[in-house]
């Protein structure tokens, strides 16, 4: 196991061990406290350009489901047909690992797939250091490596990476079963597609600057992605034609949260150092009604610029950040966290009934 260094953007090195694919990456440095759900991760493209830290200690004892494809196109296991994540950073990895679904190590798949690994770094510390200091760029280097000093980090910000995991064309599941569903690809989960399958839609998924609004549709979805939503104008802009109907039904995730809100008028910040967990409570606005969620966001939405119709659906108990938006009068809603999770608590499902029952 070579020696390798995460160095950040303010100078802190952190020191550890490679078990994955030995290549220098850089990245957005962002910590998730799950305990759980590396597979799903490592393969949710919201993490596009981002170096992903795991504060729970041990990680790769239940080893890494089958890479397999159901007959609609959709990985049976996983989030996307790849790993995003520049690198996945571990306090104590476990070459061992024991579970009735896996078929080969996190290190063995990491390493077909030509992503960097890194065990032996003090994440607690590590994590207070991005709480303190709040995100920042960092960059993973081996020791005795020639590449290193040609390896840097791009601005986070102004890249446009849903452009980069966004699909390039039309993909059509269920065609002729019932209620069709326009999702907007910002780089979509796969479980949020099978979350809108199993209520018996037709789901047209399109790229995210695709101007879906000349086809024949009964409701829109707007889905998860990486990056500053600030980047996806083309695709605010398609929001707010469809928004011409009133009657139209719109749920948006995630990012899909973000652009309804811009295409509402609302403005958006970045958090210090963002929600990944699936421990995240939030409370329904006007309620005493609170969820557990899965999170994974480094942006928000300022409740403060809601424009007029506009109103929280959601805030989070942690630090009162928006967690969803609703409008007064028309069929639109939206949620930050992720009821579909795959690999975190599912309380929140029944928005993709309320969805449903819209169309």
């Amino acid at each position: 196991m070579r020696n390798v260094t995460l160095i950040l953007d303010d100078g802190t090195r952190f020191h550890g061990q490679s078990f994955g694919y030995e290549k220098p990456v850089a990245g957005e440095v962002v910590f998730n406290t799950a305990m759980t759900g590396y597979p799903e991760s490592l393969t949710d493209p919201s993490y596009a350009g981002q170096l992903m830290v795991l504060t729970y200690p041990l990680v790769g004892n239940y080893g890494v489901p089958p890479f397999t494809m159901e007959a609609n196109g959709l990985p049976t296991f996983m989030e996307s047909g790849k790993i995003h994540a520049e690198a996945i950073i571990v306090a104590d990895y476990s070459k061992e690992y024991s579970h009735w679904n896996a078929v080969e190590s996190l290190a063995d798949w990491l390493k077909r797939e030509q992503v960097p690994g890194v065990t032996g770094i003090d994440t607690r510390a590590l994590t207070k250091k991005l709480r303190e200091h709040g995100v920042m760029m960092g960059r993973i280097l081996f020791d005795g490596s020639k590449d290193d000093a040609v390896v840097e980090a791009e601005d986070y910000e102004e890249v446009n990476y849903v452009d980069r995991v966004s699909c390039k064309e039309v993909i059509r599941y269920n065609e002729g079963a019932g209620k069709k569903a326009v999702l907007v690809d910002c780089g979509v989960k796969a479980n949020i597609v099978r979350c809108l399958l199993k209520r018996g839609l037709e789901v047209v998924r399109v790229p995210w600057d695709y101007d879906f609004n000349d086809l024949d549709f009964d409701g829109l979805f707007i889905s998860n992605g990486p990056g500053d939503p600030d980047t996806c104008d083309a695709a605010v802009q398609n929001i707010r034609k469809a928004m011409r109907s009133e009657k139209l039904p719109i749920f948006g995730i995630c990012m899909g949260n973000q652009l309804l809100a811009k295409a509402g008028g609302a403005k958006i910040y970045k958090l210090k150092y963002g929600h990944r967990s699936h421990n995240q409570p939030v409370r329904m606005v006007g309620t005493n009604r609170c969820f557990i969620t899965s999170q994974n966001h480094g942006y928000a939405v300022d409740n403060n610029t809601l424009g007029d119709g506009w109103e929280p659906l959601f805030i989070n108990m942690n630090d009162g950040s928006n967690e969803g938006i609703r409008h007064v009068t028309n069929p639109w809603f939206s949620a930050q966290f992720h009821p579909e999770a795959a690999s975190g608590p599912t309380d929140t499902e029944f928005l993709f009934d309320e969805f449903a029952k819209l169309l």
